[in-house]
């Protein structure tokens, strides 16, 4: 039987896979910023401290790393 709060876990893994089907790396890691939220939320349910912090640093890192600007590739001389 699904509990009530699964339907959060299932929304993440659906934006999760999401993720896979956008253009630029900068949406990839936004919405896989967005899908690592959801599991945080998801954790906090559930009473998992273990799923909230392992979720809530992709979810930092993802976002933040979505802002970064590239710098242009150098083909060595």
């Amino acid at each position: 039987m699904m509990r009530n709060v699964d339907w959060i876990g299932w929304l993440a893994t659906a934006v999760f896979l999401v993720s896979y089907f956008t253009g630029q790396p900068q949406s990839l890691r936004r919405v896989q910023g967005v899908a690592a939220g959801l599991w945080a939320v998801y954790g906090a349910l559930i009473h998992s401290l273990p799923v909230i912090v392992a979720n809530i640093l992709v979810a930092s890192v993802a976002v933040g790393s979505s802002f970064r600007k590239t710098r242009p590739s150098v083909s060595p001389p």
